[in-house]
Parts: structure tokens; C-alpha cells; sequence
């Protein structure tokens, strides 16, 4: 379980960071517009940076975010159900998405591929477009580990006393 925290606390560390990084450099950008004049030009960047920024924050939580119970779902059917029934319904729901999050992190994979070949580059950062394509393939093996973890029973992502953690 150790390698397990550890993981959690480098995406938390990651989210913060970037977090912080996008509100500053977004805090600079607007002071910068307003006092700035025609200085402002040379942070245009800024808007590019923040954007790519928030690719990474949001694909990059979606493991933590399953793993705490964030993501949206309709329990309604769920808590409803039998215990019998229930464990094999939560067992299908990580199959399903432990198959769709491998499946996602494939499709985005070639489409990073795809793109890296092309040489396309972002216009004011220069930086390779491809990299924009591996937030998806690096966020959605987050998630494909949480749903195996969960299928595997490590965590148990449906009990509310330890999505809190």
C-alpha cells in the first residue's frame, strides 16, 4: 500500500503545483495588461501555458477523483441493491472501466503519434502539440489503475469511509 500513497501524494503534489502555477501566472497576466501598454505583448504566452496547464489538471485528478468517489454517479439503483448483487454490479462497473480507460489511453496514444509526426508546433510556445495529446494517455492509465485496484479489491472505491482518504 505503500507505493499506492506514494502515487497519491505525487498527483497531489503535481495538481497543487500546477494549480498554483496556472493562478499566478494568470494573476501576472492580467496585471501585466493593465500596466503594461504594449509590454504586454511579450507575455502572450501566458494564455497558452495556463490552457495546456489545465489539460494536465484536469486528466491528471481523474484517478484520485474515482478513487475519492468525485466522480459524478446515480447510486439510486445501487444502494438499493442486495449484497450479493451489489458486489457483482461494483465488480462490472470496474470491469467496464478498467476495459474503456485502457481503451481511451490506447486512442489517445495514437493520437499523440499521430501528431508528433505531423511536427506541429503550439504558435507562441514552441513546444511539441504532442504534448497536449499525452494528458489523456497519462490521465486515463491513472484511471484504468484505480478501476483494476478496485476490481482487484486493494482499495474499495464504493466505501464512503475510505474514499476519504
Amino acid at each position: 500500500m505503500t507505493l499506492l500513497n506514494l502515487l497519491r501524494k505525487i498527483e497531489r503534489s503535481v495538481l497543487v503545483a500546477l494549480f498554483l502555477t496556472m493562478v499566478l501566472l494568470y494573476s501576472g497576466s492580467v496585471v501585466t495588461r493593465e500596466i503594461g501598454g504594449t509590454f504586454a505583448s511579450r507575455f502572450a504566452w501566458i494564455e497558452e501555458a495556463v490552457r495546456m496547464m489545465n489539460l494536465f489538471l484536469v486528466f491528471l485528478a481523474l484517478g484520485l477523483a474515482l478513487e475519492r468517489g468525485k466522480h459524478v454517479g446515480i447510486t439510486n439503483l445501487r444502494d438499493r441493491l442486495p449484497r450479493p448483487l451489489l458486489k457483482l454490479t461494483c465488480r462490472l462497473i470496474d470491469l467496464v472501466g478498467l476495459g474503456f480507460s485502457l481503451y481511451l489511453s490506447w486512442l489517445s496514444l495514437g493520437l499523440a503519434r499521430f501528431v508528433l509526426n505531423t511536427g506541429q508546433a503550439s504558435p507562441t510556445l514552441g513546444v511539441p502539440m504532442a504534448l497536449i495529446y499525452l494528458a489523456p494517455v497519462i490521465g486515463f492509465l491513472l484511471l484504468a489503475l484505480r478501476y483494476g485496484l478496485s476490481l482487484s479489491g486493494v482499495i474499495d472505491r464504493f466505501d464512503s469511509r475510505e474514499a476519504t482518504q
